[in-house]
């Protein structure tokens, strides 16, 4: 079985000082970080690597270090489950469609993206579309969260939103 935590837009140190202690728990745990952008610094994935391999793509408001470093998208296969990682761009009602352009033709199974602050878990389909939310600016949102994915024998046994408060 594989644990992937979700994260987007972390946006340290703007708007925390570090990532929740709670969600730190869940990081050690995991098996794998996907984080969808608005990292803001590469601190923050360096501190993530030292427990738990991450992949990680730009967001709009990523250091230059990191716009440069990190693709706009990645693709990550888990025990046979394509998934798709971008940050996304523009108004909170066109970022899934963004996105979903990002990957038109890819035989994806969730696409995970950020950007809107706003957590989303929807089907459509047959495909998973999954904004996991901030862990630490709920300005958009009514709660700070995260997501979780579990992969088993090449089947996703869950895949939820956590709240954070």
């Amino acid at each position: 079985m594989t644990i992937i935590t979700i994260l987007s837009d972390t946006h340290i140190p703007q708007r925390a000082k570090d990532i929740p202690q709670v969600l730190w728990e869940e990081i050690k745990r995991a098996n794998l970080v996907l984080h969808a952008g608005d990292v803001v610094m590469s601190s923050v994935l360096e501190s993530i690597s030292e427990y738990t391999p991450i992949r990680a793509v730009r967001g709009n408001m990523d250091s230059d270090e990191l716009q440069t470093n990190l693709p706009e998208r990645d693709m990550i296969e888990v025990e046979g489950v394509k998934i798709g990682l971008a940050h996304g761009r523009g108004a909170p009602n066109q970022v899934k469609a963004y996105v979903h352009s990002l990957f038109e033709g890819y035989d994806l199974q969730v696409l995970i993206f950020g950007h809107s602050h706003q957590p989303e878990l929807t089907n459509e389909n047959g495909l998973w579309y999954l904004n996991p939310g901030s862990p630490t600016d709920k300005i958009f949102s009514p709660y700070l969260s995260y997501a979780r994915m579990e992969i088993n024998q090449g089947s996703i046994r869950e895949l939820k939103i956590i709240s954070l408060t």
